[in-house]
């Protein structure tokens, strides 16, 4: 068996003298894993977040199958070697989508987001930290658990929410929630297109995700969430002043 498709390095582990497996986000099918031969040939292209040209082969589809792997462009992970911040969201964004996906289940819509969001790390962290934010909204959307933020699940109406349920996922306005407002995980307002986000925003946005990426996904998979993920966090709330 044999077929060839673009791909994201999500991780490459080694196996032996001189392999190693690797872990991609495939176009067209998922999260797919082969062995590759002559790991130090191939350089960045096995650096988590590398677009790569990918052929897999097999005699038979169960099996684990052997990668041909060409660089599509120069790995993010080398060329921001000096920057911790950016590494540390290139770690987060391949370790949460190696972690959470199902091996060999088609998310196409997850692998353009994906694509995006590494296509915007040239810009400030203020542009991507927001994206990687909605980035995890789109992951938990993909894997059945999309938030409702649109109106307040308590009274229906679509202005002033503020918040966000831990068991449900929807949003509740700030005058509905106010009584239950320890219980209730903050809604920020860039998530509902209320300005760009601020660092403080953006933490309460990745505390949010984070919320249901634990207790939803990786709970059920009966896995920690990514330590990369809280690396990230930790750089993110070090790196920046909250705008006033």
């Amino acid at each position: 068996m044999e077929w060839t498709d673009d791909g994201i390095v999500l991780a490459t582990r080694p196996y032996g003298e001189g392999k190693a497996v690797v872990s991609l986000l495939t176009q067209n099918g998922g999260r797919h894993s082969g062995l590759i031969h002559g790991r130090s040939r191939l350089g960045g292209a096995v650096e988590p977040g590398t677009l790569v040209r990918a052929t897999w082969r097999a005699r038979l589809s169960e099996q684990l199958g052997t990668f041909a792997l060409e660089a599509l462009a120069p790995s993010p992970a080398v060329l921001l070697l000096d920057d911790a911040l950016r590494l540390g969201l290139i770690a987060s964004l391949c370790a949460v989508t190696d972690a959470a996906l199902p091996e060999r289940e088609p998310h196409k819509p997850l692998f353009d987001a994906t694509q995006a969001m590494l296509a915007v790390l040239d810009a400030p962290p203020e542009v991507w930290a927001p994206a990687y934010v909605r980035w995890e909204v789109g992951l938990l959307g993909e894997l059945g658990f999309g938030l409702d933020l649109d109106r307040c699940a308590a009274t229906g109406v679509n202005d002033g929410l503020a918040y966000v349920s831990p068991r449900t996922g929807r949003a509740v306005s700030a005058s509905a929630g106010e009584p239950y407002r320890e219980r209730m995980l903050v809604l920020p307002p860039f998530l509902i297109g209320q300005g760009l986000g601020s660092l403080a925003e953006v933490l309460d946005g990745l505390t949010l995700t984070g919320h249901f990426l634990e207790r939803v996904v990786f709970h059920a998979l009966h896995k920690p969430v990514p330590a990369a993920r809280e690396r990230l966090i930790t750089r993110l709330a070090a790196a920046f002043t909250p705008a006033a």
